[in-house]
Order: structure tokens, then sequence, then C-alpha cells
């Protein structure tokens, strides 16, 4: 077997970490703030994340001598955002951290799981998606009310460089919104405050978290993440099973989660950048990508506490439309799902409005009831069909 390391897999696995880290660990850390997580909590979660995507990109390319990349669920992050704190605080988000990717496990083990998943309508899906983006993909639009010195630079530099290339926009807006905070600051943060560490938090489970965090977390998760990570490798030529690929992500997510690690999947958009061309003109030769890429998210886990202090000096709204900047592309895609079939606008449409609503019912968010909402409505007008 020849060597996977080559100058092209060495550039384009370092390519797929940076982008990965750098495109949304606002949006994870915005999340895990709004679960309840303290900033040590919040960059013990970072962390943990990081050092579990590496190992399991690591473990499944070389296992399988595929480019199987690994990432965290930022479709999951932006769902924990949008629901907010929870009765329990961050020791029952950590529970149902922990259920969803023992869900995520269970999906490799169990096929009915992940077919059931699949059952779930693209259209309703979709709409869920969007709307729980919604309201993070409006932020830069208030940012630029708010804080136009900090902010319209940072979207220019979105915009310009997505006009050359696209994937190093959301870094270049990073940049661009560190360089702005530096200079506008009133004090940054201390040097300990940069040390990496983790924090364990012990696990509660509660009825409003299962059915408000870990069930719409693993639903997400599976069909916004997983399902499309699959996808990417079967375009460039890759059909791994996808059972041991889902209980490996699955049971390391589920070593993350009581340091604060939300969920843990197959990498989509970046996966592309280890699995195509680019990473090396033969294919069986590509794994090292992926490998590499492994080992600099475990790097960049080092570089969470100080991740975590940037944010701590910007104002909430720069870091929030920093996250929505990143997360415009899927909001685009969850919409134009949503809409895709017209017989299914309306019920998608209930489906969108209500888990944008941010309505809370019996302590669980409106991700849920919009599916619930929307399911509804859709087995209603079938059965006047």
């Amino acid at each position: 077997m020849r060597s996977g390391f080559t100058l092209e897999t060495v550039s384009a696995g370092l390519l797929a970490a940076f982008v990965g880290f750098a495109s949304s660990f606002p949006v994870v850390l915005k999340g895990l703030a709004a679960a309840g997580a303290t900033p040590g909590q919040a960059a013990s979660g970072l962390a943990a994340l990081s050092a579990a995507m590496g190992v399991g990109a690591i473990w499944l390319s070389l296992k399988t001598r595929m480019p199987i990349f690994v990432a965290w669920s930022t479709p999951g992050a932006a769902l924990l955002a949008s629901t907010g704190a929870l009765d329990g605080g961050f020791a029952a988000a950590v529970g149902a951290f922990l259920l969803t990717n023992a869900l995520l496990a269970l999906s490799g083990v169990w096929r009915p799981l992940g077919a059931l998943v699949q059952r779930i309508p693209a259209s309703l899906a979709g709409a869920m998606l969007a709307g729980i983006l919604l309201i993070l993909c409006l932020a830069p639009v208030k940012a630029a009310a708010m804080a136009p010195a900090v902010a319209l630079p940072m979207i220019a530099a979105w915009a310009v460089t997505a006009r050359f290339r696209r994937l190093m926009a959301v870094p270049a807006a990073v940049v661009a919104a560190a360089i702005g905070v530096a200079a506008t600051a009133p004090q940054l943060p201390e040097a300990a405050a940069l040390a990496p560490h983790l924090e364990w938090v012990w696990p509660t489970l509660t009825l409003p978290a299962v059915i408000g965090v870990a069930l719409p977390l693993y639903l997400v998760t599976m069909a916004s993440q997983n399902l499309p990570g699959l996808a990417v490798l079967k375009l460039n030529g890759y059909e791994p099973a996808p059972g041991p690929l889902l209980r490996v992500t699955g049971l390391i997510g589920a070593v993350a989660a009581p340091f604060g690690g939300h969920a843990v999947n197959l990498a989509a958009i970046t996966a592309a950048l280890c699995a195509g061309p680019d990473a090396h003109a033969d294919p069986a030769r590509r794994w090292g990508a992926a490998v590499v890429a492994g080992l600099a998210s475990i790097g960049l886990a080092f570089v969470a506490g100080a991740a975590t202090a940037f944010i701590s000096v910007s104002p909430p709204i720069l870091i929030e439309a920093v996250a929505g900047l990143a997360l415009i592309p899927a909001f685009g895609a969850a919409m134009r799902a949503a809409l895709a079939v017209e017989a299914e606008r309306e019920a998608a449409s209930v489906t969108f409005l209500v888990a944008a609503s941010g309505v809370t019912i019996a302590g669980i968010g409106g991700a849920f009831w919009g599916l619930v909402a929307g399911g509804a409505l859709l087995a209603l007008a079938r059965l006047r069909a």
C-alpha cells in the first residue's frame, strides 16, 4: 500500500482542519453558552470536540484507508443557541448530549433507527433546520446596525473573500472581527484564560432536555451532517459501511460529552477537501489528508481556551454575527429543501415558523414542536388526499 502522505494530502488536511475550526467555533461557543455553560465549560467543550474529531478521523481513515473526516455538529450547536438554558442547567444539557451520542452510535448498530430518520420528509427536516438557523442568520444585519465599526469590515471581508475562495470567507471574517475587537476592546483577556483545559460536568437527565434537546439534536445531526457526509464520500467514489462510522463517531462523542462536547459526526463540507481530487490525483491515497486533518484537529484543541477568551471580550452581537455568516449556506440549503415539494410547502412553512418562533412549551423548545406541528398538518393533508 502506497503512502497516503504527500504534499497534496498534507496541505489538503491542514486546510480542512483550519477551515472546519475557524468557520464554526463561534457557533459552538454560542450554543454551549446558551445551554448554560460557563466560559470555562464552553472552552472545555470546544477542546473536547476538537480532540474527539481528531481521534475519530485518524482511527476511521487508517482503518478503512478512506478519507473520512469527522466534525462537530454545527447545526446542533445552532439548535442549542436557539433553545437556550434548560431547567437543571448545563448538567441537564450534558445529559442530553450523552443521550444524543448514544442514539448516534445506536444508529450504527440498529439499522431501523437510521432508516426512521430517513423517513422524515426532507421538507420538514429542512424547515426545522431553517427555523433553528434563522435567528443567528439575522445577527449580521443587527450587528451592522449596533456595532458598525467592527461589524461592517467583518461582513466586507466575508463578502469579498467569498467571491474568490468561498471556503475561506468565514475564517477571513473571524480575522477581521479579531482585529476589530483587539482595537476596540477595553480589556484583553489575561494569559491564564488562554491555557487549554478540560472540565468534567456530571450529567443529569430530565424529560424536557431529552425531548427538547437530545431528540432534535440527534435528528439535525443525522439529517444535516451524517447523511450528507456519506453522500460526499459516495460522490467521490468511496462507499464505506455506514454502521462502523456511526458507531465510532457516536462513541467518541459520548466520551466528549461530559467535558461539554455536544455531538460528533461525519464531516460534510470539509470532507470534500479531503476526499476530492485536490487532496490527491489518486483516490487510493487521499486517506492521508483525513489523517493529517485529524492530527491538526487535536492540535487545535489546545487553542480552544484562546478562542473562548476572544469570544469573552467581544460584543455578544458580534459573535452571533460571525456565527450567522457561517450558517448562511446551511440556511439556504435548508430553505431549498423545505420548499422543494409544492404539496408539502404549507406543512414545511408551519414547521419553519414554529421552530423559528423560539417558543418553549412544557420546557421543550420550538424545534420539536415545529416538527410535530408540520408533521400533523402533513398527515392531515395526506389523509384528505
